[in-house]
């Protein structure tokens, strides 16, 4: 753990093994600890705010461009150390590395652009102006699947902004965030600024909330916890961005050339196996494509290779827990229990003995009763489905609780426009299936949480308003 510019063991003494997915052995084992080391880190972040708060946004910038740098220039050693912890394969730990480096880039200039402003009085004798200032100390709390793009796209806009951080990274995959804060040491942040804390989430959680030191709190991952933070950050009225994850649609148009779209449809829904917040996850396939689109996608799916990420030709690693791939399990057999059809995979495949594979499955005949239809699988699982009109395809894509993201595939500009007014999501992609980029902002609606990352909007979360009405 790094508090305070020191790499320190837990004050319990604790520690827990990181187990490679693919193995199932042990990789290491890390410092693991409790609510005194947040704590500490906290105390540090906040002794540290004032001075980088008062450096210019262009010495702050500096650094991270700096930190930038670094990533790209030792890509070849960190794909490794993620790809051994959360089972990814090596091509697609080098693109989220660099997507990490991208952020730092864009929000080192960014952060020179964190613009108030000068409002004419309607006296004579006043002046008006608005001023951007830092929240203060920011803690984050980031989850397993991205472990160094999620814990990035949060550390790079508030360190921007002037706000110190107290990051909290997955227990199950902490390698990669602390590669990336041995970055930013050796960029130049100084001590203090940037903490990391490994270990209990409960105990660590509740630090952050109940800390008056804690300024604002920034969280991607499940809605139980989302759910336990807002109930927790209400007592201290502290602030909150929360991405929670979605069940994204993607309405596929009888306009558009149907191997193409399987093309893209398999790569990003098979991308991270799919452990993906913004995955597409239902697939309506209009009817007069639909068996076209249905055997184009069997046959791209039947050819991914399953296999150990740091294995040269494989597409598709292991899920990253045990628990993920019991949980995808139960959706599959959720939806075979009520009408579903397998038409390719559905099962452990058999020649890996160990590690945590799930065979790229892709389902038929769903309906809206399957846990499939309705809740995030965070899996390899495919469900297609005909829609007839444009109004049936958005009455079913928009059928969920979740907004984080949607999707429309077609050639027609009228058919898009319509589409992207009507999807009822914060981030809609059409014919882009992965949106996330670092100058576009990222953030759901409804019970997928709110706030933005990445872009213009990224920045403003941590920075506060104060207006300014002086006499003269």
């Amino acid at each position: 753990m790094l508090i305070d510019g020191h790499w320190v063991e837990a004050r319990g003494g604790g520690s827990r093994a990181v187990i490679d997915p693919a193995t199932e052995s042990v990789i290491t084992s890390v410092p693991f600890g409790d609510g005194r080391d947040a704590y500490a880190a906290i105390d540090a972040a906040a002794r540290a705010q004032p001075a980088w708060a008062q450096m210019t946004a262009y010495e702050r910038g500096a650094l991270l461009l700096r930190a930038a740098y670094l990533i790209r220039e030792r890509i070849e050693t960190l794909a490794p150390i993620m790809t051994r912890e959360c089972g990814k394969p090596l091509n697609e730990a080098r693109g989220e590395w660099n997507a990490a480096a991208d952020l730092f880039e864009w929000f080192a200039e960014e952060g020179k652009r964190a613009y108030g402003r000068v409002i004419p009085a309607r006296r004579s004798h006043k002046r008006l102006l608005v001023l951007k200032e830092a929240v203060g100390v920011v803690a984050t709390i980031t989850a397993w699947n991205f472990p160094a793009y999620l814990p990035a796209r949060k550390w790079s806009a508030a360190l921007a902004a002037g706000c110190t951080v107290v990051g909290k990274p997955s227990e199950i995959t902490p390698m990669s965030a602390m590669a990336l804060v041995n970055l930013l040491v050796e960029a130049g942040i100084p001590a203090g600024v940037m903490n990391l804390v490994n270990g209990k989430a409960e105990d660590i959680g509740q630090a952050f909330l109940q800390s008056p030191l804690v300024n604002k709190i920034s969280f991607t991952g499940s809605q139980r916890v989302g759910q336990i933070l807002m109930r927790g950050a209400a007592d201290g009225i502290k602030k909150l961005a929360l991405e929670l994850g979605g069940s994204a649609p993607v309405l596929i148009f009888d306009d558009v050339d149907v191997e193409s779209a399987a093309e893209q449809a398999v790569a990003a829904k098979f991308r991270n196996n799919g452990q993906v917040c913004i995955s597409p996850a239902r697939f309506y396939a209009q009817r007069g494509i639909f068996e076209e689109f249905l055997e184009a996608t069997r046959a791209r799916i039947a050819a991914l290779k399953l296999g150990s990420g740091l294995e040269a030709g494989v597409t598709t690693g292991p899920l990253v827990t045990a628990e993920g791939r019991e949980r995808v399990e139960s959706f599959v057999a959720d939806a075979q229990t009520k009408g579903a059809n397998v038409v390719i995979g559905g099962s452990r495949p058999q020649a890996l003995g160990r590690g945590f594979f799930y065979q790229p499955t892709l389902l038929t005949n769903v309906n809206p009763t399957m846990r499939i239809s309705c809740d995030e699988v965070f899996g390899p699982v495919m469900p297609v489905s005909p829609f007839e009109t444009l109004a049936d395809g958005l009455r079913q894509a928009n059928a969920t609780p979740f907004g984080l993201a949607g999707y429309a595939m077609t050639n027609n500009v009228k058919t898009a426009v319509r589409v992207y007014e009507g999807l009822k999501f914060g981030i809609v992609g059409v014919n882009d299936l992965v949106p996330a980029t670092a100058e576009g902002p990222f953030g759901g609606i409804k019970e997928s949480g709110f706030g933005s990352e990445g872009a213009a909007e990224g920045l403003l979360e941590y920075l506060n308003t104060k207006f300014v009405s002086m006499g003269m």
